[in-house]
């Protein structure tokens, strides 16, 4: 089998690969195996104390488990995982198209190279599609458009007015970093919806594991959920409440030095940087016709509704509410494993019966 993506999702699925007794080869298109973790910015801390940020098998840190990682942290923590798995991981070979051959797949890449594959597991996530608008006059817009994929530190924005678009946790984070060097405004389409970090003295994810929370079914989650929301221990909103940055009803379009608000205010802006997330980076299973329109994967729970021995991990809400986290990712790894299993058994019993048949 072969697992396309050698980040947190990819890895995962090895060591679940590995434990149903699959012989894995993991494609990875970086120089290591660490995903897409090096390239966030530079302060990015997780939301999730180390004690729930860990994948199956190896506890982030055993020492101070309550505390919140930063970036570089993950970083270790992936390289440490990778070196820990008896799995064939393969660095710098990028995946470019999955085209069905008889029994399986065959899996291409960008030096030319060819793999025979039973089963495959794509496992590259997202974060290499982020999702950037197009407003009205964005094409004319001088200043600078980034999306928060591209957005390392605030120091080259000192002294500037620079608007952050979006009402998640990275939104919020990194509008809260570049306050203090620049003139921000967080244009949202509502109100930011805050909730506690901690309740009870204890982290949200205790009272999400305790109460299985975090295992709460999609269909479940996306009623639940209307808005995005953002953890927090009280800094980013007494940072709003105090001015430190503030929160404007989204822009309608840009100008071509700034943009117009919806109340039909037009201001100067500098920079805008989009914290609107991202859509699967899945552009080489599209020769295999298993997306559909925009790029979506057709798939239930992480299962190719249109392929067999075709499965994803790493889609947001793919089962939970935490299923592309660190915390969450190996729950699905075992599950979509164990699927692919199944359907490779199914296949390799196909071909003996038509291998059969044709004697």
């Amino acid at each position: 089998m072969i697992i396309v993506g050698g980040g947190q999702s990819g890895l995962a699925a090895a060591r679940a690969a590995l434990e149903a007794g699959l012989r894995p080869v993991v494609l990875e298109a970086s120089a290591e195996a660490v995903g897409s973790w090096p390239g966030y910015y530079d302060s990015l801390t997780l939301f999730s104390p180390a004690r729930y940020s860990a994948l199956p098998g190896l506890a982030f840190d055993d020492t101070e488990p309550d505390r919140y990682p930063i970036r570089d942290e993950v970083v270790g923590y992936l390289r440490r995982y990778a070196a820990g798995i008896d799995a064939d991981i393969r660095t710098g070979v990028r995946v470019t198209a999955v085209r069905h051959r008889p029994g399986g797949y065959l899996v291409q890449t960008s030096d030319g190279e060819e793999f025979a594959a039973a089963g495959v597991v794509a496992a590259t996530g997202s974060f290499g599609n982020p999702h950037l608008p197009v407003l009205t006059g964005q094409d004319a817009y001088t200043g600078e458009v980034r999306h928060v994929a591209h957005y390392r530190r605030p120091e080259p924005y000192a002294g500037k007015r620079v608007v952050v678009v979006g009402a998640g946790n990275s939104a919020v984070q990194v509008a809260h970093e570049l306050a203090s060097w620049a003139t921000v405004t967080l244009a949202t389409r509502a109100p930011i919806q805050f909730v506690p970090q901690r309740i009870g003295g204890r982290d949200l994810h205790h009272w999400l594991h305790l109460t299985g929370a975090d295992r709460l079914p999609r269909a479940v989650l996306l009623r639940l959920i209307r808005h995005a929301a953002v953890l927090d221990t009280g800094v980013y909103r007494d940072a709003l409440a105090r001015g430190l940055f503030t929160r404007r009803d989204m822009f309608t379009a840009f100008t071509p030095d700034g943009v117009i608000w919806a109340d039909g205010a037009v201001e100067r802006v500098d920079a805008v940087i989009f914290a609107t997330g991202y859509r699967p980076h899945l552009d080489y299973l599209a020769p295999l016709g298993a997306l559909a329109p925009g790029g979506m994967p057709r798939q239930v729970r992480g299962i190719s509704t249109t392929h067999p021995a075709l499965v994803y991990l790493g889609l947001e809400f793919q089962r939970s509410f935490a299923s592309n986290t660190l915390r969450g990712v190996g729950r699905d790894a075992t599950h979509v494993v164990a699927a692919l299993a199944a359907a490779m058994s199914r296949g390799r019993s196909r071909l003996r019966r038509r291998a059969s048949a044709a004697r």
